[in-house]
């Protein structure tokens, strides 16, 4: 199967270089799929149908990140999985190693996400515009906004970002909305 999406499967594998610039461009492109995706989802009808059960766990734990109606997996996980196969086809260059081991990454990175813990080695530490857990706890706790799953910044564009600072910006832009 990987063969016929493109997927190189032979030796030698792909410098750590290639692996961890295509790794940062699917986190990227995922990112772009999961948020709006996810935002989909939050939509009256879909979230009825398909998403609600991901929401049974307002305080979520580690494996509560896989625990989803079978729809949802596979409209969130084509993005972990169609977003490498896409940059296969418009560039011919992928490894089923680098494949597997961004799957790998993917999952830590929706376990820590839902882990309830800002761990001292969560890449919200050193990335700022990483979510991280206490982002995604928000959402699971006010089941609105913070929709993306690696990244800020479409939360933050597109005015969706759940957090005491968002909030505070929000009623400030009113406070100054007012006295104009």
């Amino acid at each position: 199967m990987a063969q016929f999406f493109g997927l190189s499967t032979s030796v030698p594998f792909p410098s750590v270089w290639s692996m961890m610039y295509q790794i940062a461009i699917f986190f990227v492109l995922e990112d772009t799929w999961h948020y709006f995706s996810h935002r989909a989802l939050h939509w009256g009808p879909l979230y009825k149908a398909i998403h609600k059960i991901h929401h049974q766990y307002s305080a979520p734990f580690g494996m509560a990140a896989e625990y989803a109606s079978p729809i949802e997996v596979m409209i969130l996980g084509f993005g972990t999985v169609g977003c490498p196969i896409l940059w296969c086809a418009l560039t011919g260059d992928l490894h089923i190693f680098t494949m597997y081991v961004w799957i790998v990454l993917r999952l830590f990175q929706a376990i820590d996400a839902h882990s309830g813990y800002e761990f001292p080695w969560s890449l919200h530490h050193f990335l700022p515009f990483w979510a991280g857990a206490d982002h995604h706890d928000l959402h699971h706790e006010k089941f609105v906004g913070n929709y993306s799953s690696s990244f800020r910044w479409w939360d933050y564009l597109l005015d969706t970002e759940y957090t005491p600072e968002a909030l505070k910006r929000r009623r400030e832009g009113k406070i100054t909305k007012k006295a104009q």
